[in-house]
């Protein structure tokens, strides 16, 4: 599961937040599995959609975390949840998408196949009402 603010994403969420305001981002991945998965690494990378098969990643300007983008996992055991934390921060108005990715540690290539189904993250910053 991954919240934003929150408020649990699917496909057809939009989550709506306040620019300059720390938005809370949490991912729970639960292990279904019979054994115990890890280690591996969890990033989070933002990116504007122009709608034309066009991704743009660099928004460095726009977007910064709290923390950082990518979270280390030792192992999530079987049957078990593991939650991470982070904050991103939202510097511009718009659109916005979170790409999230797992980077295997091992050979073992035992991460759960749902685990690469996350749903997709849609954000949008809109400027602080006053």
């Amino acid at each position: 599961d991954i919240l934003v603010d929150g408020k649990l994403c699917d496909c057809d969420i939009v989550v709506d937040c306040k620019v300059g305001d720390p938005i809370p981002l949490e991912v729970k991945l639960t292990n279904w599995s019979k054994h115990s998965v890890g280690p591996f690494a969890l990033t989070v990378t933002p990116y504007q959609d122009y709608q034309n098969g066009v991704h743009n990643y660099e928004l460095q300007d726009a977007i910064t975390f709290v923390g950082s983008n990518t979270f280390y996992i030792e192992s999530v055991k079987p049957t078990k949840d593991s939650v991470y934390f982070g904050a991103l921060l939202f510097l511009y108005t718009g659109d916005f998408y979170l790409n999230i990715k797992f980077h295997e540690d091992n050979c073992s290539k035992e991460l759960p196949v749902s685990w690469f189904c996350l749903p997709s993250v849609h954000i949008r910053a809109m400027e602080p009402v006053v």
